[in-house]
């Protein structure tokens, strides 16, 4: 988590909501990392977990992350929430809950859903406060009056 955290910090910087996350292999070695790039690429799907998943299935050279673990900082959206499932990844580890928008038992439980073929095992509130802390300082810097 502490890596994930990392790469929020580096979106922060960039002008972006700070989510980082990373997919780890059954032995714990990183295998692919990433950070929100929606405002720098313009990117709607410039998600952390994205651009994680996406190095990760390049250093493998297939897209199945079976004995894989994700972790990110932010309970996944919809989309990532998706993308995880598809993946294949064993594991998901967040950091804060979303309850606007999480769909990892916030809002919606999409990896957990008993109609999809693939379901992780889920581990939230890791570095919780840590995680909510970067939100929370971005988004009250974000809706401070200028000048």
């Amino acid at each position: 988590m502490e890596y994930a955290l990392a790469q929020a910090r580096l979106a922060a910087a960039t002008g972006d909501v700070p989510v980082g996350a990373v997919v780890l292999d059954p032995l714990g070695e990183r295998l692919g990392s990433g950070h929100n790039v929606r405002e720098r690429d313009a990117d709607p799907t410039g998600h952390a977990e994205l651009i994680a998943i996406r190095q990760a299935a390049a250093t493998l050279g297939h897209w199945r992350l079976h004995g894989c673990t994700i972790v990110v900082t932010l309970e996944p959206c919809t989309m990532c929430a998706g993308a995880i499932v598809m993946a294949r990844l064993d594991r998901l580890v967040f950091g804060a809950y979303d309850d606007k928008a999480g769909a990892a038992g916030s809002v919606w439980d999409v990896v957990r859903d008993r109609r999809l073929n693939h379901r992780p095992e889920v581990v939230g509130g890791v570095l919780m406060q840590e995680s909510g802390a970067l939100l929370q300082a971005f988004f009250a810097a974000s809706r401070a009056p200028s000048g």
